[in-house]
């Protein structure tokens, strides 16, 4: 089961977070995109307050699929838009290839890189990342107090992490902890993405130009693989946009999940 919320009215809009996060990574841009989306915020599997990772058949990418469309199947969606940053960009392209949703759109998406010594500099990443939040337990209500050394704790995934509260810090860090299983699972299956998109389902890539998780170079890598993608660019934000720029988040996940026909004020060239 995954634990999830409901928000607004409007198009459906799915919001799926990345590795070790949970769904209050949304909250920063939630209440700009409730007047035009019915927002649906959700758990991963083994992560926030979902139920473990349960893999089946070794399968790792199939087992996320299900517990996607079974979410769906249990909240009555049918081809809703999805959104996901970096794990979650993931899981909302492969939902687009399978056709399940009527738009993807993605911020930072695990997904691009060349091979396996390319993709062992993020799993050295994310294994820093975890250390630090298992190390720094015992001082973390002090360290999160203050917003010079919020910013310094998520310097690795937001250039902005002080706008996020301390309360908020804290849950992420043991959420993180509590992903741990799930991340060891997900890492030694992960590889690129290279399955086709049906053209009528419109995907969005956005990438934190201060992305120090996932380097630039992937951008170019998914121009290539997905031509006909709406590429974007994400001034001044992480690997974790969302609290660093969340009016430019917002536009950029209402207009991937726009009804066709349909174009919104200030649009991004």
């Amino acid at each position: 089961m995954l634990r999830y919320e409901v928000h607004g009215s409007g198009e459906p809009l799915v919001l799926v977070h990345g590795l070790t996060h949970r769904r209050q990574a949304w909250y920063p841009v939630l209440d700009r995109l409730v007047e035009h989306r019915r927002v649906f915020l959700i758990d991963l599997p083994g992560h926030g307050e979902s139920s473990d990772l349960v893999i089946t058949g070794g399968d790792v990418q199939g087992s996320l699929r299900r517990a996607l469309t079974d979410f769906m199947d249990l909240v009555g969606l049918e081809r809703p838009h999805i959104a996901g940053n970096s794990l979650g960009g993931r899981i909302a392209l492969e939902a687009a290839a399978d056709g399940l949703v009527r738009s993807a759109t993605t911020l930072s998406p695990a997904a691009f890189w060349y091979g396996g010594l390319d993709f062992l500099y993020v799993r050295n990443a994310f294994r820093a990342l975890t250390a630090s939040a298992r190390v720094l337990r015992p001082v973390s209500p002090l360290l999160t107090r203050f917003g010079t050394t919020r910013h310094l704790l998520l310097s690795p995934i937001a250039t902005h992490g002080e706008r996020l509260p301390a309360a908020g810090v804290m849950n992420d860090m043991r959420g993180m902890r509590r992903a741990l299983p799930a991340m060891r699972t997900i890492f030694p299956a992960a590889e690129p993405f290279h399955r086709a998109i049906p053209a009528d389902i419109p995907v969005t890539i956005a990438w934190g130009a201060k992305d120090h998780i996932l380097l630039p170079y992937q951008a170019r890598i998914a121009a290539r693989r997905i031509p006909g993608a709406r590429h974007l660019w994400l001034p001044d934000c992480g690997h974790v946009p969302m609290a660093d720029d969340p009016a430019l988040v917002a536009r950029v996940l209402l207009e991937g999940s726009r009804p066709a026909g349909v174009t919104l004020p200030g649009a991004i060239a």
